[in-house]
């Protein structure tokens, strides 16, 4: 029997609220050997209070070493095996903003960057990070692009990001992607992974050579990339599973992607922190579980930014007596990866983590941070085992056995 499964038997209603904060990027490095990391330089007296109330640890998204996707990192914190339940980004991102997925279609994620004319090397990876509306008049540029026997869809996600999908017969997936994750080397073809996707990888390129073509007197996003090619899994349901009304607060579609993914409700939201706080006021009593995601501090962590990444920590910091006030009967906090500024990317580092409720052995540690939550009673997990955690705190799981 799977983890999922036994979840599924053990599983009861109930009326009790469970909270998951998940600040993206959390985990960080110091700066310097004997410095803070990003969390523990930020001044959090209210993560700080609530740590002391609670049983902390530190969580591995997906395997010790390994440096987890987004994708990845949240669904192991939904309680799936990410070495089980592989998805692709693509798929993620077409469902985050609202687009109608087939079975069969073929979703890519789809960024702009930045080429050396002269060269073709990569010297942004993310284009400037350039605003939406910009993407979105570059995304219609490229839906000139025709392939044959497929439709092809371009549609804007946010800033430098699209996604792409193919829809027609005979698609596979099993494709590699195109981003090669650093600067100054070209972009890589699309390469099948098995015989019967190489048809796919063929149009993909042929796609690719044409969008990059018309893209060739934009700057800086003269260039595009595209990640995560894949099909819809079709995963096991949360709400089945869990027996809980599940909902979504992101800002970032890909979240939204993957919370639906999930079978969870994606509720319309605003930009802010404080938007997203009051889209948790306005639904409190419609739900029973809410992921509340914050995403800046990934951001900061990828633009090396330690200042901006411990202020965003701070940011959420400010808001959460507003958020405790509403009463949830379990709060877990953690992160879905690390991204230390100090890095510059995703790294395989654990994530600090801590679960409140009033079921809890609180643990000693009075300051959430990676070394103090090193000392806390929950240990090393991992992300999988927080689902289980927290519906048996929430008093939603019955005895296993007679």
């Amino acid at each position: 029997m799977d983890r999922l499964e036994l979840i599924r038997g053990l599983a009861v209603d109930g009326e009790s609220k469970i909270l998951l904060v998940v600040l993206d990027g959390l985990g960080g490095l110091p700066m310097s050997p004997d410095g803070p990391t990003e969390l523990e330089a930020a001044r959090t007296p209210n993560l700080d209070a609530l740590a002391a109330r609670s049983i902390c640890g530190m969580s591995t998204p997906i395997a010790p070493g390994i440096s987890p996707g987004s994708g990845p990192g949240h669904l192991s914190l939904f309680g799936y095996d990410p070495l089980r339940f592989e998805i692709g980004r693509g798929v993620l991102e077409a469902l985050g903003i609202g687009f109608d997925l087939r079975p069969n279609d073929i979703a890519a994620r789809g960024n702009f960057c930045t080429l050396d004319p002269k060269t073709g090397v990569i010297t942004d990876r993310r284009a400037g990070r350039i605003p939406t509306e910009v993407g979105a008049r570059l995304c219609e540029k490229l839906r000139a692009v025709r392939l044959p026997g497929v439709e092809a869809f371009v549609e804007p996600v946010k800033e430098y990001r699209f996604v792409l999908v193919l829809r027609g017969e005979g698609l596979e997936d099993g494709l590699t992607e195109t981003d090669p994750q650093r600067t100054g080397v070209p972009p890589l073809p699309v390469e099948p992974t098995r015989p019967e996707a190489s048809p796919t990888a063929d149009l993909l390129n042929r796609w690719l050579a044409e969008a990059r073509r018309i893209l060739a007197d934009e700057y800086p996003a003269n260039g595009c990339n595209l990640r995560g090619i894949a099909k819809d899994p079709g995963l096991p349901k949360m709400p089945d599973i869990y027996r809980l009304r599940c909902a979504a607060i992101a800002t970032y579609p890909m979240y939204r992607g993957v919370a639906k993914l999930a079978g969870m409700e994606a509720l319309p939201t605003g930009d802010t922190i404080e938007d997203e706080v009051e889209t948790l006021k306005a639904h409190w009593d419609e739900y029973d579980y809410f992921f509340f995601h914050v995403k800046k501090t990934d951001s900061a962590g990828e633009d090396g930014d330690f200042g901006r990444k411990a202020g965003v920590i701070e940011h959420f910091d400010r808001v959460l007596p507003e958020i405790l006030a509403l009463g949830p009967d379990v709060v877990v906090v953690t992160g879905d990866h690390s991204t230390p500024a100090l890095w510059k990317a995703h790294s395989w580092h654990e994530l600090p983590v801590l679960l409140w409720s009033k079921y809890v052995r609180p643990d000693g540690v009075t300051a959430f941070g990676e070394r103090p939550c090193m000392q806390g009673g929950l240990g090393h997990i991992r992300h999988v085992d927080l689902m289980g955690l927290a519906m048996a705190h929430a008093a939603r799981l019955t005895k296993f056995g007679a």
